[in-house]
C-alpha cells in the first residue's frame, strides 16, 4: 500500500535471556495475529472553501490542483467510523501547510445531534499537519492508526502551486472473521447487528478498547463483554485470551488487577476485578481449556482476599470508603459513577458484586479439586447475600435500598439482587417488574442493561427484549455509525460495551448458550418476542450451532443443527426436547 510497509527480516540471536533488568532483549511469541491492513477509500466531499469547484480527488483519479497563495478548506465524509492509517498524496507545494482534523461527529454550540448534518457545525478534534517539502509523489502516513468519519483538510499554500493526488485510509483492525450472524423479519434488528459488530470491531486491536477515538485502553468491566461478542460474532477466542492474561499480569503488590492493562498510568477500580473473575468464569463454560483457567485461581484468589478482608464485621456488607474508584455505571444521579454508601454503611451493589464473582470462583475451585476453597467462598457469598437483603430490604416499596438506611433506590442493586439470588426467587419477577417500570429509581446505562438483560432472562421475561432495543434504534436514527458510550450527550461515538445486542440476538433471542463447561452441551430457549422469523449461527469449538425458526401463533417450528458430537436441549414454554448432533427438526 503506497510502499510503507516494512519489510522484516529473520529474527537472530542478540544475547542471551535473563532476568528482568539483567537483559534488554526479552522477547516472547506473539499470541495473536497481525492487524488487518485493508484500503478503505473516503466516500464524499461534503464542502469546501476557498476553491472554485467541489474537488473530486478522492476518487483517486482526479488530483486536486491548489494554486499558489491559497487557503481552502475540505470537509470529507467516510460515510461511517472508521479505524484507519489515512494516506495522502501530493506532490509540490513547497511552503505549504496541510492540517487533517479528525473527528466522530461535527459539532455546534448545542454538541454534536446528528451526526449526519454538517450545516453550521464544525470540525474539531485530534489533528496532523503535513509540511511538504515540493518534490513530486510525496506519500504522507501518521504512525498511529486515526479514528475518523470525517477529515477535515485545511491547507494553505506558499509561493509554489500543490497538487493533491489522493486521500484514503489502510482500515486496520484485530482481524475477526465473522462466522456468527443474526436475521429475523424484523430489518431493524439487523441494521442494530451490522452497527455493533462494527463498534466492537473498531475497539479491538492488538488489545481490546473501550473506545477508538479517545483512551484506547482495555478496561476489565467493557471488555467482559466484548469478549462475550467476540465469541459469539466470530468464536476467535484468541483475543479474550490475550486480556485475561494481561489482566493477571496487572495484579498490584494489593492483590487486585488494574482496571485498565496495559496502561503506564495505573487504575484501579476494584469492581472491575470482580468482573475479571466473571470472565474468567465466561470462558471456562465456552471453552475446554483447562490448563488455561487454572493457572488463574492464584490471582482470583488475591482478588477475593483483598474484597474479603473489606467485609464489615457489624454490617456483613463491605464496608464504606473502599479504595481507589468504585465505578459502577455512568447513571446520572451518581459522581464519577459511582454507587451511594453512607458513613456507616458500603453499597449493597458492590457487596453483590462481590457475592457474584464469590459464587463464579466456587464454581471454579469445585472444578479444580478445592473443595475447601470452593465451600468458603459459597459461604462468604451466602453471607453477603443474606445481610444485604435483611438489612436493605424495603418490603414497602418491594425493592432493595441502595445502602442500609438509604432513601434512594437502583436499578442496579436490585439487579444484582435477582442475578445473585439474595432477593427470594419468589418475588425476582415482581421485583424486575418495578425496576423495568418505575423511572425514580437510578437508570441504568448502556453499559449497565448488560446485566438488566441477564436479570430479565432469568425472571422468565426474555420475550420482552426485542422491544427494549429502542435506545440502540436511537442512536442509529440520529446518524450514528456505532454505538455510543453513554445516552446524548455522549463523549464517545463507539464505546464497545454498548454493542451488547450482538451478544443477545444470539444468546437471547436465539437463546444459545452453553449447558456445561467447555460448551460441553448446549441449552437453547429461544425468546423471539415480536419476531415471526429468527436465524442465528453461533460459532462453536466443533463448528456452527444454527437456528432457524419460525413462530405462527403458538406454534414454533423450523431446524436447529448442531456440529461434531455436540447435544443438548432445546426449551420451549416449559417443554423440553433433546438435540443430537447434526439436523433436528422443531415443532411445538
Amino acid at each position: 500500500h503506497g510502499g510503507w510497509r516494512a519489510e522484516w527480516f529473520p529474527p537472530g540471536l542478540l544475547c542471551a535471556g535473563a532476568g528482568y533488568g539483567e537483559s534488554d532483549w526479552i522477547l516472547t511469541p506473539r499470541d495473536i495475529p497481525m492487524m488487518e491492513l485493508t484500503e478503505q477509500r473516503l466516500t464524499a466531499v461534503r464542502r469546501q472553501q476557498g476553491l472554485a469547484s467541489l474537488p473530486t480527488f478522492i476518487d483517486g483519479r482526479s488530483p486536486l490542483k491548489i494554486p499558489a497563495r491559497t487557503k481552502c478548506t475540505v470537509l470529507l465524509d467516510q460515510g461511517f467510523l472508521t479505524t484507519a492509517y489515512p494516506e495522502l498524496k501530493v506532490s509540490g507545494g513547497k511552503g505549504s501547510k496541510i492540517k487533517l482534523t479528525y473527528s466522530e461527529a461535527l459539532f455546534d454550540e448545542r454538541g454534536k445531534g446528528n451526526r449526519n448534518e454538517i450545516d453550521g457545525r464544525e470540525c474539531r478534534g485530534f489533528a496532523d499537519e503535513f509540511l511538504p517539502d515540493g518534490a513530486d509523489g510525496r506519500l504522507f502516513r501518521p504512525l498511529w492508526f486515526k479514528t475518523y468519519r470525517y477529515i477535515q483538510l485545511d491547507i494553505e499554500t506558499g509561493a509554489a502551486p500543490l497538487v493533491v493526488e489522493d486521500l484514503y485510509g489502510i482500515y486496520t483492525g484485530y482481524p475477526f472473521d465473522v462466522r456468527g450472524s443474526f436475521e429475523s423479519d424484523d430489518p431493524a434488528l439487523e441494521k442494530i447487528w451490522e452497527t455493533g459488530w462494527r463498534t466492537a470491531r473498531l475497539c479491538a486491536h492488538e488489545t481490546y478498547f473501550d473506545c477508538p477515538y479517545y483512551e484506547q485502553l482495555q478496561y476489565a468491566g467493557d471488555t467482559r463483554i466484548q469478549a462475550l461478542i467476540s465469541l459469539y460474532a466470530s468464536g476467535d477466542d484468541r483475543l479474550v485470551r490475550k486480556a485475561i492474561r494481561m489482566y493477571d499480569l496487572s495484579r498490584s503488590y494489593e492483590g487486585i488487577t488494574c482496571s485498565r492493562y496495559p496502561s503506564h498510568i495505573p487504575q484501579y477500580i476494584p469492581p472491575f476485578s470482580l468482573y475479571w473473575i466473571g470472565m474468567i468464569h465466561d470462558y471456562w463454560m465456552h471453552r475446554s481449556d483447562d490448563a488455561f483457567v487454572r493457572s488463574f485461581l492464584p490471582g482470583i484468589r488475591t482478588v477475593l482476599s483483598w474484597f474479603t478482608e473489606k467485609i464489615d464485621p457489624h454490617t456483613g456488607l463491605l464496608k464504606n470508603g473502599l479504595p481507589h474508584w468504585n465505578f459502577t455505571d455512568w447513571a446520572t444521579s451518581w459522581e464519577r459513577g459511582i454507587a451511594p454508601e453512607s458513613d456507616s454503611s458500603g453499597s449493597a451493589i458492590t457487596t453483590l458484586q462481590l457475592a457474584a464473582a464469590l459464587d463464579d470462583a466456587a464454581d471454579l475451585m469445585r472444578r479444580y479439586d478445592r473443595p475447601a476453597e470452593a465451600k468458603e467462598y459459597a459461604a462468604i457469598s451466602a453471607g453477603l447475600k443474606k445481610n444485604v437483603y435483611e438489612k436493605c430490604w424495603d418490603a414497602s416499596k418491594g425493592l432493595l435500598r441502595d445502602y442500609i438506611g438509604s432513601l434512594t433506590y437502583s436499578q442496579h442493586v436490585n439487579i444484582m439482587g435477582i442475578l445473585t439470588d439474595a432477593i427470594p426467587h419468589k418475588d425476582q419477577r415482581a421485583v424486575f417488574e418495578r425496576i423495568d417500570s418505575d423511572p425514580s429509581l437510578t437508570q441504568t446505562t448502556f453499559y449497565y442493561k448488560f446485566y438488566l438483560i441477564r436479570a430479565l432472562k432469568k425472571v422468565g421475561l426474555a420475550d420482552r427484549y426485542t422491544e427494549m432495543l429502542g435506545p440502540w434504534q436511537q442512536m442509529i436514527d440520529i446518524g450514528l455509525t456505532t454505538f455510543a458510550e453513554t445516552p446524548e450527550p455522549t463523549r464517545s461515538d463507539c464505546h464497545a460495551w454498548s454493542s451488547s445486542p450482538n451478544y443477545d440476538l444470539l444468546a437471547t433471542v436465539c437463546g444459545v448458550e452453553p449447558a456445561s463447561p467447555g460448551f460441553a452441551t448446549v441449552r437453547i430457549a429461544p425468546h423471539p418476542g415480536h419476531l415471526k422469523q429468527i436465524k442465528g449461527v453461533v460459532p462453536h469449538p466443533q463448528g456452527d450451532i444454527t437456528v432457524e425458526l419460525q413462530r405462527d401463533g403458538d406454534i414454533l417450528s423450523g431446524q436447529v443443527a448442531l456440529p461434531g458430537q455436540l447435544t443438548g436441549d432445546f426449551v420451549w414454554n416449559g417443554k423440553t426436547v433433546k438435540l443430537h448432533p447434526g439436523v433436528n427438526p422443531i415443532r411445538f
